[in-house]
């Protein structure tokens, strides 16, 4: 008898294997095995994201040290970004245009505006880009995807604090005086964070697909911008002129143009409380808890599939 014809006898005689007629899925269940890279469970997420914390922290901080290294002025960009932005909006909107009549202290105004509005438009930008901007990492390392837009919006907190350094200077060269209400600085920054960190996290899902987007961000955020009551104030904008009670609610609800108020309330002793929209501190956390829960639980949604195809 030939080998070969030996090889099928003893085949056709072995006794089936347990395993056969199984799907993949039961031969799964069987062994107790788990897929790679399955979204885990949100609280077993969360988990994650907290065992990491220190991970997050430190890409936050080299990012940070990166972003500059190549310029000869270093980390001072940081600061001189949005100050010379804040010195062409002044030149153009204040003295051009006049958005500065009617607003008393208007440089620290618009400076605390650009300051403030640039951590959301940075937080935005660098959000976008998270995934689709480090998919070697992603395809790399296994780890909570969520560490990306958290650390990009840690590492623009960061660097707003530097800005915050030189806005006191500024706010008491032009005759602020250190109040209680400084403090308020610190619950609003917070709330903004967490709203900025929720809002990175939808465009870092919607980035990792249609990487195209962050050429359409600019656009998006200069036109939020300029309702936001950076370069201007809304109520004096708005007042004696007979627009729809609808827009008049959209402006004064705009996120960005509450944090700002809140800021701006609680540094500049002109900026009065009868200038802030109403329930603006509910409106502050409402944003926040709306842009973190569902920007946090969207983001989740996709884990298993960021950095595939």
């Amino acid at each position: 008898m030939s080998e070969t014809t030996h090889d099928s006898a003893v085949a056709m005689s072995a006794p089936p294997s347990a395993d056969e007629g199984l799907t993949p899925l039961q031969r799964a269940q069987k062994y107790d095995l788990a897929q790679s890279g399955a979204r885990p469970s949100l609280a077993e997420y969360i988990r994650q994201l907290w065992a990491r914390r220190h991970f997050i922290s430190a890409f936050a901080s080299a990012k940070l040290t990166a972003q500059f290294s190549q310029a000869k002025l270093g980390q001072v960009w940081q600061v001189a970004t949005p100050l010379l932005n804040a010195l062409v909006y002044y030149l153009i909107f204040g003295l051009l245009i006049g958005t500065r009549k009617g607003v008393p202290d208007y440089v620290p105004f618009l400076v605390t505006g650009v300051f403030i509005f640039t951590f959301t438009q940075s937080s935005v930008m660098a959000g976008t880009r998270a995934i689709s901007g480090n998919l070697g990492l992603v395809r790399a390392l296994h780890f909570p995807r969520a560490c990306l837009p958290i650390s990009f919006c840690l590492m623009q907190l960061q660097q707003l604090l530097f800005s915050m350094g030189v806005l006191v200077v500024i706010l008491l060269a032009f005759g602020q005086v250190p109040t209680w209400s400084w403090l308020l600085v610190l619950p609003a920054l917070l709330l903004q964070f967490v709203f900025n960190t929720g809002l990175a996290m939808v465009m870092a899902r919607l980035g990792s697909k249609t990487p195209d987007l962050a050429q359409l961000m600019p656009f998006i955020m200069r036109t939020w911008m300029y309702a936001s009551g950076v370069m201007f104030s809304i109520s004096v904008i708005l007042k004696g002129k007979h627009v729809p009670h609808w827009v008049e609610v959209l402006l004064y609800s705009n996120p960005a143009a509450v944090y700002i108020d809140l800021i701006r309330f609680a540094l500049i002793d002109s900026f009065k409380a009868s200038q802030l929209p109403p329930h603006v501190w509910a409106f502050a956390l409402g944003w926040a808890v709306l842009a973190g829960v569902a920007g946090f639980v969207y983001f989740w949604k996709a884990e298993e599939r960021y950095g595939r195809g």
